[in-house]
């Protein structure tokens, strides 16, 4: 008798795709269940990632979902339709497939016909997926080339900053004109001319918080956002572009050595003197001494403001006593308070020495009092159970909004073919149905996931025991670097009570962490040498364990 083989079907679209090439998720699932059918295969899962680029793992639930079943031992093999569906990253498609062939999975492409179990396979899959990533690049290599072209020629790419807003010149949309928004550009105006005045960052930013001004995003305005604003040269009437190379990954580190600045087509918002003279007091500060803070700030964010919630970052006072000595006072203050002023929050500071020595105690106690950590594990469990409940009430009321999004679907699809709608616009109200649908089945499938890791088995009290003491033990022998690294692999959050005082620390361990700093003992030695010295193996861990101490 023929064993039946339980497929599962991947498909993905990102919302660009859709948009240009009209690539369509129902088109690619006709397509692989018909393949199924006709080669008596079992469709055990259809997994599908809507509105998601491929350039990344993130934020793609229904592929970790499909990874988790094939762990399982619920698949035998995966088709897509095409393999750059599955990822446009050849070394991410490589380390998929490897994951699936560990578990006895095969994988194999609808389009791209060959066989991954062989060495021939595995080489072409090797090379489709190399020619794969060469098209994206040069894809992404032509798009940034026209927007190099645009911003010599003078035309913004993207975002307008706060004082600015696009306008379409044209049907479609694709030529835009960049026009001054009055009301906002007399903010930009005022905060060159405070500076200019001799106010430092925090200081406008408290000023603009005070008078009830917001960010282009709603959001209070931090120091960040001055400075951002300051260092614009867009507000006087220039375009810059190209100042870092692949954001995404290497943030402020991709510096690009080819900035480009030139005259732009929108007007300015400041003068060029306004502009001059700030920059020049940008320049004079940015080669001041910064402040240095003597002694080793461990809990630098992990405390949370007491009042507001924000992460607590390292500040000190400096008085002289009597005898003219100086006496130095260190504390965590609240984050928002040093970035964003007085409107927004409070300093809420708690002495350095205080907070650490109070929350070293509290996890030694947990390790040395049973009881405490009988009551923690029961507390987990009740809460992790707890959870299922609200999850399900939400995975169900998404499902409903499903439903009748898809059934709006189909009364449009009903009048139009009754010539009761023109077809200008049934496509604007189907995309605009589609965007709704793609957001509530990707939250779907967010739900399902955190559902499934919520059901998992009790956390045993030696387990947890076994954790909290490693983690113990390697917070009091470590060097400070090391230290304050455990820390916040491991410390989740850390909360003040009314009186500022440490009011509970949660610890949160993983896969990742437990598997790189907690998977065994501590050494016998009484100095710890290296990153972590361990010897002994501890019983694996769940997805995810979270510790109130």
């Amino acid at each position: 008798m023929n064993q039946t083989i339980r497929v599962a079907i991947y498909a993905r679209v990102s919302t660009e795709e859709q948009a240009e090439h009209g690539y369509s998720i129902d088109a690619q699932l006709e397509t692989l269940r018909g393949y199924c059918k006709l080669y008596n295969r079992v469709v055990a899962g259809e997994y599908v990632d809507r509105g998601v680029s491929g350039k990344s793992l993130k934020g793609r639930y229904e592929l970790q979902r499909l990874l988790q079943d094939a762990k399982e031992g619920k698949l035998d093999e995966v088709i897509v339709w095409k393999f750059n569906r599955m990822a446009r990253k050849n070394i991410d498609l490589l380390q998929i497939v490897d994951l699936l062939e560990k578990n006895n999975v095969a994988f194999q492409s609808f389009t791209e016909k060959f066989d991954t179990s062989t060495s021939m396979g595995k080489f072409a899959l090797q090379m489709m997926g190399a020619v794969g990533e060469l098209e994206r690049n040069t894809i992404v290599d032509n798009v940034k080339m026209g927007h190099r072209q645009r911003a010599r020629t003078g035309k913004h790419n993207g975002k307008v900053p706060l004082g600015y807003r696009s306008v379409k010149i044209d049907e479609r949309g694709k030529e835009t004109r960049v026009v001054v928004v009055e009301e906002e550009a007399a903010l930009v105006r005022n905060i060159f001319e405070q500076y200019a005045a001799g106010h430092g960052l925090k200081a406008i930013a408290n000023d603009l918080n005070h008078r009830g001004h917001k960010t282009r995003t709603g959001k209070a305005f931090s120091t960040c956002a001055i400075r951002d604003i300051l260092d614009n040269p867009m507000f006087v009437g220039k375009i810059r572009y190209n100042r870092y190379e692949n954001w995404a990954e290497r943030r402020r580190n991709g510096k690009s050595t080819e900035l480009i600045l030139s005259e732009g087509h929108h007007p300015a918002i400041i003068s060029e003197e306004l502009w001059e003279k700030v920059q020049l007091l940008r320049q004079k500060k940015s080669v001041m001494p910064k402040k240095r803070f003597e002694g080793e700030y461990l809990l630098t964010g992990l405390i949370r403001c007491p009042e507001c919630g924000a992460a607590m970052t390292a500040s000190r006072t400096v008085n002289r006593a009597k005898d003219g000595t100086k006496i130095v006072r260190m504390y965590y203050s609240c984050g928002r308070f040093r970035s964003e002023g007085s409107s927004v929050c409070h300093a809420n500071s708690v002495r350095k020495d205080e907070a650490e020595k109070a929350v070293t105690e509290r996890i030694r106690q947990a390790v040395t009092q049973p009881h405490i950590l009988k009551k923690i594990v029961r507390s987990i469990n009740e809460h992790r159970s707890g959870r299922i409940k609200p999850l399900r009430d939400e995975l169900a009321a998404v499902q409903a909004r499903i439903d009748k999004l898809e059934e709006k679907k189909r009364k449009y699809l009903g009048l139009y073919e009754m010539d009761e709608i023109d077809r200008d616009l049934f496509a604007e109200r189907l995309n605009d149905l589609n965007r709704e649908l793609d957001t509530e089945l990707t939250r779907r499938s967010k739900l399902e996931l955190e559902l499934r890791d919520d059901q998992a088995e009790p956390v045993s009290y030696e387990l947890v025991r076994s954790l909290v003491s490693r983690f113990e033990a390697l917070l009091q022998r470590s060097p400070f670097p090391q230290r304050k690294t455990l820390l916040h692999l491991i410390v989740k959050r850390i909360t003040l009570d009314d009186m500022k005082r440490v009011g509970s620390v949660e610890l949160a361990f993983s896969e990742e962490t437990e598997k790189h700093f907690l998977s065994v003992a501590p050494s016998a030695e009484p100095i710890a040498e290296g990153a972590f010295p361990l010897s002994g193996k501890v019983p694996r861990l769940m997805k995810n364990l979270a510790v109130t101490i």
